[in-house]
């Protein structure tokens, strides 16, 4: 069973970026602690998930407007958020769809007011501010070689 213990944790070191050799030594020193070298190595493994590849913190207390993965959108002040992405808006509006077509959205708007947005359904956070809807330029280029 020392053995099995000692083989987990030349396999923890080993993903850790540690080499074979170095993590082998390395579990030899630990050989009668392998419950620290497990947890020194979780804590480094840690340290390293908590780099996150957006900054949303020049959003904070700002208007945004938010597309979830159903195709819903809101658009409110974004008041916080946390390392999953989970935002807090405030003086929330969700936009409606269109009755004719549900992939469209409508200028109507219901109030939702104080809300917390998954990060894990959330597909596009972006400002209001320069959000404007343009003509589609590809739209025109088909029509004109229709005629």
């Amino acid at each position: 069973s020392r053995v099995h213990e000692r083989r987990r944790v030349v396999s923890r070191l080993s993903r850790a970026g540690e080499t074979e050799s170095g993590a082998d030594a390395t579990a030899q020193r630990w050989s009668g602690d392998w419950k620290e070298a497990i947890a020194r190595t979780a804590m480094s493994e840690e340290k390293r998930k908590k780099v996150t590849v957006l900054d949303v913190s020049k959003y904070v207390d700002r208007s945004v407007r938010v597309k979830f993965m159903g195709g819903r959108e809101v658009e409110g002040i974004m008041k916080s958020y946390d390392a999953l992405l989970n935002l807090v808006l405030d003086d929330t509006k969700e936009f409606l769809k269109s009755a004719d077509d549900p992939s469209k959205l409508t200028d109507e708007t219901r109030p939702l007011g104080l809300t917390v947005c998954r990060g894990t359904s959330i597909m596009l956070v972006c400002p209001t501010n320069g959000f404007e809807e343009i003509a589609n330029p590809f739209l025109q280029e088909d029509e004109e070689e229709a005629d």
